[in-house]
C-alpha cells in the first residue's frame, strides 16, 4: 500500500514537472517577445515619437468638418482619451460646441487609442501569443476597424457639420527627454504588465497542456456551438474565455494554432465570435459609466452604441468572411 502511494506520488510528480517544463519551453520564447515590444513600445511613448503622430489631427479634423478647438482635444488624446473627453465635455457645458460636434469630437478622441494599441498591444502580445501569421490577422480586423470609424466620422462630419477654415499650426510633439532616462522610466512603467501577461500566459499554457494530456477535448466533440461554426470541439474554451479576458483567451488559442488543432480560418472565427460577445460586455462595464458620466445618457449612450456598434459590424464581416472558407 505504502509503495503504491510512493509511486503514485513519483508518477505525479514527474508528470508535473514534464508539464511545466514543456510549458516554460513553449512560453519562453513568446514571453521574450512580448518583453521587448511592451518595453520598445513604452521607450518610443516615453521619447515623445508617438506624439508625433498628432499631424494626423491635420487633415482629420478638417476633413470631419469640426471646430479647430477641437483638435487640442484630439492631442490631448494622444495619451489620454478620458482627459480629451474631459476637454471635449467642458467645451459642450460653455455652449462652444453642440450636440453633433461633441459626438463626433469623442469618437475622433478614440482614433489614437487604436494607433497606440497597435504598438502596445497588437504588435508586442498579440502577435506573439497566436503567431505571425494568425497575429497579423487578427491586427488587421482592428485596423480595418479603426478606418470604418474614420470613414464614417468623415462622413457624418461632411453631412451634417458647416464647412470651416481652419489655422492649425499648434501641433508639437513633446520635449525631448534624455535616452537613459526615458528608458528607465519605460522599464519601470512595463514591469508589472509584462509579470501579469507571464502568469497569465504560463497558467493558461499549462491549462492547455494538461486538458490535451487528459484528452478534457475529447469529450466535448459534439458541442452545438462547434459544429454550427465548423470549429473543433477544443475551441470552446478558448471562446468563453476570451469573453472574460481576450489576453487569457488568445494565450490558450495560440498552443492550439501551433499544435495544429486549429486552423488560421478556424481561429479567426473563435476570436470574431469572442470578440462580438466581449465588446458588448466590455461597453457596459467600463464606456457606459465614463461617456453617460462626461455627456449625460442620451449623449454618453448614442457615442458608446457607435463605437460598439462599429466594431461589432466589423468583427461579424470578418466572421461571414472567415467562415466561408473554414
Amino acid at each position: 500500500m505504502l509503495n503504491s502511494f510512493i509511486n503514485l506520488l513519483t508518477v505525479s510528480a514527474s508528470y508535473t514537472l514534464d508539464l511545466l517544463g514543456r510549458s516554460l519551453e513553449f512560453s519562453v520564447q513568446v514571453l521574450v517577445t512580448i518583453s521587448v515590444g511592451l518595453f520598445g513600445a513604452s521607450l518610443l511613448v516615453e521619447l515623445g515619437v508617438l506624439q508625433k503622430l498628432s499631424a494626423l489631427s491635420r487633415p482629420l479634423i478638417s476633413l470631419a468638418y469640426l471646430p479647430e478647438i477641437c483638435a487640442s482635444s484630439f492631442l490631448v488624446s494622444m495619451g489620454s482619451t478620458v482627459a480629451a473627453n474631459g476637454m471635449v465635455a467642458r467645451f459642450y457645458e460653455d455652449n462652444i460646441i453642440d450636440d453633433r460636434e461633441v459626438f463626433l469630437s469623442a469618437a475622433v478622441n478614440s482614433i489614437p487609442a487604436y494607433i497606440r494599441e497597435i504598438f502596445t498591444y497588437q504588435i508586442p502580445v498579440v502577435v506573439p501569443a497566436l503567431g505571425l501569421s494568425t497575429g497579423l490577422l487578427y491586427a488587421s480586423v482592428f485596423i480595418v476597424t479603426a478606418l470604418v470609424k474614420i470613414a464614417l466620422i468623415v462622413l457624418l462630419g461632411r453631412a451634417f457639420l458647416k464647412r470651416r477654415s481652419y489655422e492649425m499650426d499648434s501641433f508639437q510633439a513633446r520635449e525631448g527627454v534624455s535616452l537613459v532616462h526615458a528608458a528607465a522610466k519605460a522599464f519601470r512603467r512595463q514591469i508589472k504588465t509584462f509579470v501579469r501577461i507571464s502568469l497569465v500566459y504560463i497558467a493558461a499554457t499549462t491549462l492547455i497542456f494538461y486538458l490535451r494530456d487528459r484528452g478534457a477535448f475529447d469529450s466535448m466533440s459534439i458541442l452545438p456551438l462547434a459544429e454550427a461554426f465548423r470549429i473543433p470541439s477544443d475551441s470552446f474554451i478558448p471562446l468563453t474565455t476570451y469573453v472574460v479576458s481576450p489576453v487569457l483567451g488568445m494565450s490558450m488559442l495560440g498552443p492550439l494554432i501551433r499544435g495544429g488543432s486549429l486552423s488560421e480560418a478556424q481561429a479567426m472565427v473563435v476570436l470574431m465570435l469572442g470578440s462580438m460577445f466581449m465588446l458588448p460586455v466590455f461597453a457596459l462595464r467600463s464606456m457606459v459609466p465614463n461617456y453617460t458620466a462626461l455627456f449625460g445618457p442620451r449623449l454618453g449612450l448614442s457615442i458608446v452604441a457607435f463605437s460598439t456598434g462599429i466594431s461589432v459590424l466589423v468583427r461579424f464581416v470578418f466572421l461571414l468572411a472567415f467562415l466561408r472558407i473554414t
